[in-house]
């Protein structure tokens, strides 16, 4: 049977990381499912009761001595994932806004061969009701997929989700060379240029009901800017293996 891990990213998610674990573990035991189904918190520093709720209720977590950002943070699930031999990785944001009964939907073409990285998309079924995120993200996200597009020929259409699944080859080239500043476009634009098969599915988004995003409404115009440049350069650069 194959063996899926939930990299679970959570920093200051007292407020959502107990119900976020719980939705995970009620999902797999209530479901028959073809695959095995982990998880993992990584605990990025939090400074408020996460790393408290992840003791006490005894999750499967890891804590990180500082504070690392999302892109450290994610990066060590890859490396968990790479040393504990998954064959799927789902990236699963700790704040609540995944909901864990499209993870098939997500992993499916993965585990079929199909597709070396899905991305959970809000956008490529619009016949479903779907939490779509404000205007000016909406907007800034238009732009990313038109600079990804540009830089790799793929469009992309929700190139910030953090719902994701990738393959093993997928995820030994992530534990390696996943991006610290804005990990979700600029490793996208990697993926695709590295000729890994990318593949957007439907799946469903919640709107964050506790903690606030870490992109501040002052900082979108220098967020943008520095994304655009991210996706610019990844698209050039020649890695090595």
């Amino acid at each position: 049977m194959k063996k899926v891990l939930m990299i679970i990213p959570a920093y200051n998610e007292e407020g959502n990381i107990e119900k976020t674990v719980k939705s995970i573990i009620d999902y797999r035991e209530s479901k028959k499912l073809p695959f095995q189904l982990d998880y993992l918190v990584v605990n990025d520093g939090s400074k408020d009761s996460t790393p408290k709720i992840l003791d006490q209720l005894q999750f499967n977590h890891v804590d990180l001595v500082q504070n690392l950002g999302i892109g450290g943070c994610v990066q060590t699930g890859y490396i968990y994932a790479v040393r504990n031999n998954y064959d799927v990785a789902v990236q699963f944001d700790g704040d609540g806004q995944h909901d864990i009964t499209s993870i098939e939907n997500v992993v499916g073409p993965v585990l079929k061969g199909d597709a070396d990285f899905t991305i959970g998309s809000r956008f490529v079924d619009k016949s479903i009701d779907n939490f779509q995120t404000t205007a000016a993200r909406r907007m800034g996200i238009k732009l990313i997929s038109k600079a990804i597009k540009l830089m790799t020929g793929k469009k992309i259409y929700d190139t910030t989700s953090g719902y994701r699944a990738a393959s093993a080859p997928v995820i030994a080239y992530l534990s390696k060379h996943y991006p610290v500043a804005y990990p979700e476009p600029e490793s996208l634009a990697r993926i695709i240029k590295k000729g890994f098969r990318v593949k957007e599915t439907h799946a469903n988004m919640f709107e964050r009901l506790e903690g606030t995003s870490s992109i501040k409404a002052f900082k979108i115009v220098t967020y943008m800017l520095d994304v655009l440049l991210s996706i610019f350069i990844a698209g050039l650069m020649k890695e090595r293996d």
